[in-house]
């Protein structure tokens, strides 16, 4: 299984430099990993200071850490944070981030790179946000006596982890120091198992939305000056093309008595002008906006990326993307701020979606006409969108304080 494990990296790994010339995102990540090892060497050199190493797969698994990693600079001042990533998404939006020391993609997980990675970075402490579970990593950390540990984590019947065959997978679980899971299912599953050092300490990214919501706003004026008129604002965030079959019905319907903000999850040209094409002379993109032409515009379409938790302030209804496809995203960010929650079909392995769906203040969509009826009850009733917003405020803040209790098990080595 090992020898599978390692050709399916190859595998990827290869195919990615196949279509790199065809796709930006491959191309990216190929690039970023061309003589890495020794430019970390490089980096890092003779820096004698203590090190913390936190690994996140992506952007969104960077902001379910990121307040941990906060906390850890806090508990543990004489550490240098190392944060790396997998994918370009997170790479390319924080490689320059002031809250982590050193910033590098990760090496492809193999016996060689894990071993020159760990003795270059040598950390008294790694650090992996919910999931990405590398087998030689592990295994050099584990071999170094170094600890290794998951936050945020949740665990699925369904995963490879709790079948028959899942052997080799349970393997690599096992070199872990600690499992700091999401909810007690997920502890659950690994207990039975056999993993006994695991902990329910919740989920992180409750706290790094309650913070963005309490924190003083970042000025973004060309988003101001849009929404300087007082009219309702819907912030459709991470959007995909199959969300807009849906959405854009309900965009062109209230185009009049409402304004839109969409950020796509990524931004691509096909993307921008597929949102464009839903609400034709009324689109402005963020990067050609100025005051004038976002005051006359009904949809102001953020070709960008990283401003998404900024803006659903400016909401009073949300629509969040990925239910049409493989995945909801992260929903708590418009939660935390009290917004109804709009979304498609394809919730269900997302706890905090269905607890807001069971608590009345999320919904799910199959359809525009599903979507529209489900928006109208609470476009046209004042009293209930506020009831929503109440008990969206009062879920975020009573499920917040995982990166406290992580961080009072964490023990690091001075």
């Amino acid at each position: 299984m090992r020898f599978l494990y390692s050709l399916g990296l190859a595998l990827y790994a290869l195919l990615l430099r196949l279509v790199a010339p065809f796709n930006p995102k491959a191309a990216a990540w190929v690039a970023g990993r061309q003589g890495l090892l020794p430019r970390i060497e490089q980096a890092i050199g003779a820096e004698t200071a203590p090190r913390l190493w936190v690994h996140c797969a992506s952007l969104g698994e960077f902001e379910q850490g990121r307040p941990l990693i906060e906390g850890l600079r806090r508990q543990y001042p004489g550490h240098k944070i190392v944060l790396t990533f997998f994918s370009p998404s997170g790479y390319e939006v924080r490689k320059n981030w002031a809250g982590a020391n050193y910033v590098f993609y990760l090496p492809l997980d193999t016996a060689e790179h894990a071993r020159q990675f760990v003795a270059a970075v040598r950390p008294a402490l790694a650090v992996f946000v919910k999931y990405e579970f590398w087998y030689y990593y592990l295994r050099e950390l584990r071999e170094q006596s170094i600890p290794a540990v998951v936050v945020a984590a949740i665990f699925r019947p369904s995963q490879v982890f709790f079948k028959p065959w899942g052997g080799f997978f349970r393997q690599i679980l096992s070199q872990l120091s600690f499992i700091f899971t999401q909810n007690e299912e997920s502890a659950e599953l690994l207990r039975g198992i056999g993993l006994k050092r695991v902990r329910v300490a919740g989920d992180t990214r409750f706290d790094t939305v309650a913070a963005t919501a309490a924190a003083p706003p970042r000025s973004l004026p060309l988003v101001e000056a849009f929404v300087a008129d007082g009219a309702p604002v819907l912030v459709a965030g991470s959007t995909w093309p199959e969300d807009l079959p849906a959405l854009a019905p309900l965009l062109r319907k209230h185009a009049r008595t409402m304004r839109f903000i969409v950020a796509p999850h990524e931004v691509s040209e096909t993307h921008l002008q597929e949102v464009e094409a839903a609400m034709p002379g009324l689109t402005v993109r963020y990067s050609q906006a100025t005051p004038a032409t976002v005051a006359e515009a009904r949809l102001l379409l953020i070709d960008n990326v990283g401003l998404l938790s900024q803006l659903y302030r400016f909401g009073r209804f949300a629509y969040v993307g990925g239910a049409f496809g493989a995945g909801l995203h992260n929903t708590l960010e418009a939660a935390a701020f009290g917004l109804p929650v709009f979304f498609g079909p394809r919730y269900e392995r997302f706890q905090e979606a269905v607890a807001l769906v069971d608590l009345g203040c999320a919904f799910s969509a199959r359809s525009a006409h599903e979507l529209e009826a489900a928006f109208d009850k609470l476009y046209y009733n004042e009293a209930a969108r506020l009831s929503v917003q109440d008990i969206s405020l009062d879920y975020v803040h009573q499920h917040a304080g995982a990166t406290g209790r992580i961080l009072r098990e964490l023990r690091v080595k001075e």
